[in-house]
């Protein structure tokens, strides 16, 4: 059976989708199964949300203070799932909620989503991947193809307003040139950038 909640360098994590509209080059889940405590992340479907509550119930979070949705799968795939989740680890818990997102949500949705996270996630991490749309196309190989690098951009600008705390990440897998554009797009729109190194 696979993992809904896992821990990896310290943290606690929330597994609760393995859809996801992109296949990115550098994807940790192409390295194997299972990652941190999870022998295998790979779930046979959407857990429900009484199944997600049934893990929170078991599961002991005193050592954490935060809890990161992200598995292997984009958490928004699942987005009512998600805030009901959040939601349950806060009231019970009072754990703070972060969320690391490819930024695709309106776009899996069909609809404004930023809105929905207030009160709900305390920090976001967004795949920013690349420093305009040929290029993310190229590196995230999304099925939204010229679409998504724009709802993407509009996303985080969105987040800005209802979230604490943005920020952007790229993986090392690209240019320094092409990470430099990138901090200059995350300066422009006045979201910090953070470099990943890529975990092969």
């Amino acid at each position: 059976m696979a993992d809904i909640i896992y821990t990896y360098a310290s943290s606690a994590y929330m597994n609760i989708t393995n859809k996801c509209p992109c296949a990115c080059i550098f994807c940790i889940r192409s390295n194997g199964d299972g990652l941190g405590s999870a022998e295998s992340l790979w779930l046979k479907g959407d857990p429900t949300i009484d199944e997600i509550k049934a893990e929170i119930d078991k599961f002991d979070f005193s050592e954490y203070d935060e809890v990161v949705f992200c598995g292997y799968g984009e958490p928004t795939q699942a987005l009512d799932n998600l805030i009901e989740s959040a939601k349950y680890l806060k009231e019970k818990h009072k754990l703070k909620i972060r969320l690391n997102s490819n930024g695709l949500s309106d776009l899996i949705n069909g609809k404004p989503t930023a809105h929905l996270l207030e009160g709900v996630v305390d920090s976001i991490s967004i795949s920013l991947n690349a420093p305009d749309g040929e290029a993310y196309q190229r590196v995230t190989r999304s099925k939204f193809g010229a679409e998504a690098y724009p709802a993407l951009l509009k996303f985080a600008e969105d987040c800005k307003k209802y979230i604490p705390k943005v920020k952007f990440t790229v993986v090392d897998v690209i240019s320094e040139e092409e990470i430099a554009e990138c901090k200059k797009i995350a300066e422009k729109m006045g979201i910090p950038l953070r470099v990943r190194k890529w975990i092969k």
